[in-house]
């Protein structure tokens, strides 16, 4: 037996050296042999994908056109983390939501694995300021942090939160959290007047003179997420809105240093991985930029609060949300997040139950204690994609920033309309994908079970409204399916169409499964078994290969509208055949055809 050399790991030592263009021309045979004909010097491109905000993410990234050096923790520009320990100590600050005055959960949480409390405060979207006093019974306020999130509400809360911590003994300077005043975010929610910067401007004098570990100010980019927007968009709006109020606490009287002091940035975390993790990292160098331009770079260290994405949540099999808001809170502290808030899987249905708020707390448990997600700071600092992500990102927020800025700031931009219409393109450019399945939801637009079981909650407090719109990825196969689910209850059967395969399996088994899973997402019930005039249905698919279709679609197609059918469908792109209405197939509006389906069969 030869024994191999004791030369270490030079694994690649005797192998030639493979180029960049080796590689691409490689891909561009493979690609070929799929009968797609690209040049060499195009392979790459051909396999990226178009991303927002004109980004794209190529399928391969090397030290070629490497992103700047983003530094170290704790140091300007921030991108690797606004602390120098970051999260080493004990991973982030897990950060439970609360909307309405239940003490028992709010102890049930604490006792459990949450280390602050996020309150909703003010009616109707919250707990009345009054019932702060019975909310927190019991919660030992010197040890879990409280931030607010209070809108018009904010100076009584944050009164009444100080008043508090006065009648419980807690020292000043163990006070900790956010008084969470956020006029900007709220008039965005809302569409409301002109804040007045008076009490926000005290109650920052206040903080930085008495409670050190208490912050007035939150920078809240969920309500353009939430719009419809963009990652860079969500930044770019983060960072106006950040110097507007730096301007305010300025004109106020504090120094920069104090006044950033006094920030505190909340950001959504999606279920795109890479993309909440660069989002993150270029929020802190983004906002590093603005400290250093005030004048004040070593103060520019971002503290974030990253919460799940509202948008993402499903109100159709709700249990797939775990798994979104498990990857979600894995970038977000992948990506550096100071705090973060894993909404229940049941969030988009109301108020959670007690097993939501223990599964959305166990999630980061979980991350953090047993996948030690938090050991390393920035694990993925040094990733050629990630790298080049953050920076991109960040210039691309960058330049939305600055059409902000040249509208005349981040107020003049709400109420002149301009960030509203920008996100509404964003959005539509969105809804289209989703229209077409090019995005998928898994369990609403993709395998959704239409036998699935409701699940029911109590209703949760109505959010602010009146100012941008709050979307969702799922609103319109929600839609769809609601008016299945309306003719259900009227008529004890759901819409059907039947799927005529023709052929051996062979032929139809794929065509089969995309028609019957793209007609389960407009709640239209596939039938496959037994021939058309036993279906019940008067609206048929035909599924099979080009070759039969070439062969079999127009015969096939007459004798099923003598047999009754009123509109035959056909799963592919061939043809057009005579007797054929509408073609279904990957990239088809799906959201246009399952509508205009339930017109015709009457599902109003």
């Amino acid at each position: 037996m030869t024994l191999l050399p004791d030369d270490g790991l030079a694994l690649a030592a005797g192998f030639p050296h493979a180029t960049h263009e080796q590689w691409q021309r490689l891909v561009a045979g493979v690609l070929r042999k799929s009968g797609k004909e690209v040049p060499d010097g195009e392979a790459e491109r051909a396999l990226s994908t178009a991303l927002e905000d004109g980004l794209r993410a190529h399928p391969l990234y090397t030290a070629r056109g490497v992103a700047p050096d983003p530094g170290l923790p704790g140091f300007p520009p921030f991108v690797r983390g606004g602390r120098a320990q970051a999260g080493t100590a004990g991973g982030w600050d897990v950060r439970q939501r609360h909307t309405v005055a239940d003490p028992a959960s709010v102890l049930a949480d604490l006792e459990n694995g949450v280390t602050s409390l996020w309150l909703s405060v003010g009616e109707p979207a919250g707990l009345h300021v009054t019932a702060l006093d019975r909310t927190l019974d019991g919660v030992y306020l010197d040890l879990a942090p409280v931030v607010l999130d209070a809108g018009g509400a904010f100076e009584d809360a944050a009164r009444e939160l100080l008043r508090l911590y006065e009648a419980r003994g807690v020292a000043a300077d163990a006070v900790r959290g956010n008084l969470g005043a956020d006029p900007l975010g709220h008039e965005a929610r809302t569409g409301g007047c002109p804040y007045d910067v008076a009490p926000v401007a005290e109650l920052a004098r206040l903080c930085a003179a008495r409670h050190p570990g208490l912050r007035t100010v939150t920078v809240d980019a969920l309500p353009y997420h939430e719009a419809g927007g963009s990652a860079a968009q969500e930044l770019g709006c983060s960072l106006a809105t950040g110097l507007a109020y730096l301007r305010d606490l300025a004109d106020a009287g504090l120094d920069t240093a104090r006044a950033l002091a006094q920030l505190e940035f909340r950001y959504a975390a999606t279920a795109d991985q890479f993309l909440t993790i660069a989002k993150l990292r270029a929020a802190r160098r983004l906002w590093a930029r603005v400290a250093e331009v005030c004048g004040a770079p070593r103060a520019g260290g971002q503290l974030q609060h990253a919460v799940t994405s509202p948008v993402m949540m499903t109100r159709r099999d709700p249990w797939v949300n775990m798994l979104r808001t498990t990857v979600a809170a894995l970038a977000a502290g992948t990506g550096g997040a100071d705090a973060v808030t894993v909404l229940s899987f049941d969030h988009a249905l109301g108020l959670p139950d007690a097993f939501a708020r223990r599964i959305a707390r166990n999630t980061s448990t979980i991350l953090v204690e047993e996948s030690h997600l938090a050991r390393v700071i920035d694990p993925a600092g040094g990733s050629w994609y990630v790298e080049r992500l953050t920076d991109e990102l960040a210039h691309a927020a960058w330049a939305f920033f600055q059409d902000i800025e040249r509208e005349g700031g981040q107020a003049v931009a709400l109420r002149s309309g301009m960030v509203g219409e920008r996100l509404a393109e964003t959005w539509a450019v969105r809804r289209g994908k989703l229209a077409q399945r090019r995005e998928p939801v898994t369990g609403v637009s993709e395998f959704p079970d239409l036998s699935e079981k409701p699940v029911v909650r109590d209703p949760a407090p109505e959010p602010p409204s009146g100012g941008l719109p709050r979307v969702r990825r799922d609103e319109a196969f929600e839609a769809l399916r609601a008016r299945s689910d309306a003719h259900l209850a009227a008529t004890g059967a759901r819409p059907r169409v039947h799927l005529a395969a023709l052929g051996p399996a062979a032929a139809h088994t794929a065509r089969l499964a995309f028609a019957a899973n793209l007609f389960r997402a407009g709640g239209i019930e596939p039938v496959t078994e037994g021939d058309f005039a036993r279906s019940g249905a008067r609206e048929v698919c035909l599924c099979s290969s080009d070759e039969l279709y070439a062969e079999r679609a127009e015969s096939t197609a007459a004798a099923l509208r003598d047999a009754g059918a009123d509109h035959v469908f056909l799963a592919g792109r061939p043809g057009p055949y005579a007797g054929v209405d509408t073609y279904v197939f990957a990239g088809c509006d799906a959201v246009a055809v399952l509508s205009a389906a339930l017109d015709r069969m009457g599902v109003s």
